[in-house]
């Protein structure tokens, strides 16, 4: 009989990990909420201007994430986590900054937006391939439940603490604390003593073999496949709400930025209680079945958004936050814990990076659209497409072998032969 492993609450680079990826995550709430604020309350952008502002944000994902995937696997990803947190933070001082010298406009959010979405890529990327680095292959889900935990506890804290820090001392300051939240992550994750090994120089093949062993293994894996397929859609559902989101419940339903910072918290409590539940929901109805029940939920709660124009606002869309929030949270933990322990550790930068392009990269066009659309046929009217964007996302998984298998693949298998590719 195996002895358990200890608990990684007593793993001391995995401590640090985590205190700092709170740290950061909280200050990627504030920011979250303060920039589109100060674009909307500040400068008075329209919907269309707001779908170019999450767009922007989101490109680098659509045009570097592949190489991103390949530089990674030839770094330190600890350096790269650690220096991405501090560059972010440099950049975002220019917002307040510029606002301080009175001659804040929005083509700077527009720069600070293109520029931060593009150091998130190698942040990303590195951050994600790191967990396997430092604990054993068992312990990856744990890993990855207390990391969303805190990243769901940020998600409940952090919009009710920026709304009222926004109405305290005005969006750009708010944006400032970012920067000193970035800065502490950066410390603690300085103080991890893992010694990373990374890809000899000499065993290197073109950069561009590289990436295309990446993706092969993304889209040759028919579960993998599936799920990427499912994420991609869904992330450009949420392009599109993100784009119109802020705008409709600020300027359509006349709701004050402290209850959209409120909406945003509560919503956040469904997140946190998947990230604790999410491994025995799993357990309850099978690693497989989780993917898609999960995925379902997301667009039935996606109902709320349009509903709360008819409806009583503020309830409608936090039971709805609440829901997603937690479908969204279960879904994430069991398929990244399911292809991290999947996927060979030389190669985990170069998959992340590729299911990063393939699920982020239709984040910017859907907030793209979902802007243009919100100005032409009316914000209302465009949630309402949302919705039925949303539906479809859930098809990949829905109707797939996931929904009859308990058990996930622990490593490359016969699977991959044995089942078709959509």
């Amino acid at each position: 009989m195996t002895t358990p492993r200890p608990s990684l609450w007593w793993h001391r680079n995995f401590r640090l990990i985590w205190a700092g990826d709170t740290v950061s995550v909280f200050g990627m709430q504030l920011i979250g909420l303060a920039i589109p604020i100060l674009a909307v309350q500040v400068l008075a952008a329209t919907p269309l201007e707001m779908g170019l502002l999450g767009a922007l944000h989101m490109l680098a994902f659509l045009l570097i994430s592949l190489p991103a995937g390949a530089w990674v696997d030839r770094w330190r990803k600890k350096r790269v986590i650690v220096l991405g947190d501090l560059s972010r933070a440099a950049v975002l001082l220019l917002l307040p900054l510029a606002w301080w010298a009175g001659v804040l406009a929005m083509w700077q959010v527009y720069v600070v937006a293109l520029v931060t979405g593009a150091i998130t890529v190698f942040f990303d990327v590195a951050n994600q391939s790191y967990l396997p680095e430092i604990v054993d292959s068992d312990q990856i889900a744990e890993g990855n439940g207390k990391l969303s935990a805190s990243q769901q506890t940020a998600g409940v804290v952090g919009p009710a603490a920026a709304a009222g820090l926004i109405r305290l001392v005005g969006s750009p300051l708010a944006i400032a604390v970012t920067s000193v939240c970035m800065a502490a992550s950066s410390l603690l994750v300085s103080r991890v003593d893992h010694v990373e090994d990374p890809k000899p120089r000499e065993g290197r093949r073109p950069m561009r073999a590289e990436i295309a062993e990446g993706m092969s293994f993304v889209i040759r894996h028919p579960l993998l496949v599936r799920i990427t397929a499912c994420t991609g859609t869904s992330n450009f559902t949420s392009g599109f709400l993100d784009a119109l989101f802020v705008f409709y419940v600020l300027r359509t339903l006349d709701l004050a930025e402290t209850t959209l910072g409120l909406i945003f918290s509560v919503s956040a409590v469904g997140g946190l209680l998947g990230a604790v539940s999410a491994e025995r929901f799993a357990r309850w109805v099978g690693e497989g079945r989780s993917i898609p029940l999960s995925a379902v939920l997301i667009p039935v709660a996606g109902l709320s958004t349009p509903l709360a124009s008819v409806l009583p606002p503020v309830p409608t869309l936090i039971i709805g936050g609440l829901i997603s929030s937690w479908a969204v949270v279960v879904y994430n933990v069991v398929q990244v814990s399911f292809r991290q322990r999947l996927c060979p550790k030389l190669l985990l930068g170069r998959m992340n990076a590729s299911i990063r392009f393939l699920v982020w990269g239709p984040i910017p066009l859907g907030a793209l659209v979902g802007g243009a659309l919100g100005t032409w046929i009316g914000v209302v009217p465009a949630l309402w497409v949302a919705v039925v964007l949303a539906v479809l996302a859930a098809l990949p998984v829905l109707l797939s072998p996931l929904l009859t298998m308990r058990d996930l693949p622990r490593e490359l298998d016969a699977l991959a032969d044995d089942q078709p590719s959509c």
